[in-house]
């Protein structure tokens, strides 16, 4: 039986050596990748951890993080209460700003920019469905070099292949937001009242402004949820992040 058992080891490690050799030459991956593969594949010592949980690991972590970062943005003061992330006003208002407040416009202006990051808020929610897709089309190679990467490589990944769709899905959702938060009417009212001031005036392409500010943030706080699965083992929330993660 422990001749059995150990042929069996020995096969297996040698289809281990065969995958990581024949990835290694497709990739060219580097001598301190091919260590970490090799790790990340056998589980070190214990030979527990297979690939497949290390493809299965990196998949919960991207939904853990894109999960735990849409809530936030998409929570009632989700934007306008983190300052890394509150969308500011636009430049033609801020350059604006102080003359509006002499003109008792201060309030409008304010009512503005919060109505902005409520609109941003409403509108977050819906980047889950483009993450999963972007989650599901994942290679290997993919999970390889994200896995590998630095501190900030999933939300890269999920920036280069997911936000040019999402910017075209959330923008008329972002103006349907900003209707029904009122920012339409205030920003009309104060482009109005900047008209008589004596300022330059700027076309603003209000749509575009809100949705691409959205987007910064939201991708923001996705690379600190990244950054704590990554860093903090508290934030592994799963056996199977603990077991992959821990790894590294």
């Amino acid at each position: 039986m422990e001749k059995d058992k150990g042929g069996v080891m020995a096969k297996k490690m040698i289809g281990i050596t065969l995958v990581v050799l024949l990835i290694t030459v497709t990739f060219g991956c580097s001598t301190s990748d091919v260590q970490l593969m090799t790790t990340l594949i056998t589980g070190g010592a214990s030979g527990e951890l297979t690939e497949e949980e290390v493809i299965g690991g990196l998949t919960e972590a991207l939904r853990t993080g894109a999960e735990r970062a849409v809530k936030k943005a998409g929570e009632e003061n989700g934007y306008w209460a983190d300052g890394a992330i509150r969308i500011p006003l636009p430049p033609m208002i801020r350059k604006a700003e102080n003359l509006l407040k002499m003109a008792g416009f201060g309030s409008r202006v304010e009512e503005f920019h919060r109505s902005m990051n409520r609109a941003a808020e409403k509108a977050a929610p819906l980047a889950l469905d483009v993450f999963w897709d972007v989650i599901r089309g994942m290679t290997f190679s993919d999970a390889w070099g994200i896995l590998n990467g630095g501190d900030r490589a999933a939300t890269d990944y999920f920036k280069s292949k997911s936000y040019d769709r999402l910017s075209s899905l959330l923008k008329p959702l972002v103006r349907k937001a900003m209707s029904e938060v009122g920012v339409t009417a205030y920003y009309q009212d104060i482009e109005t009242k900047i008209r008589t001031l004596p300022v330059q005036i700027l076309d603003e392409d209000l749509d575009s402004y809100v949705t691409g500010r959205a987007l910064d943030g939201l991708f923001l706080l996705l690379a600190r949820e990244e950054e704590k699965i990554r860093k903090d083992p508290a934030a592994r929330t799963s056996d199977i992040l603990r077991r992959v993660f821990g790894n590294l």
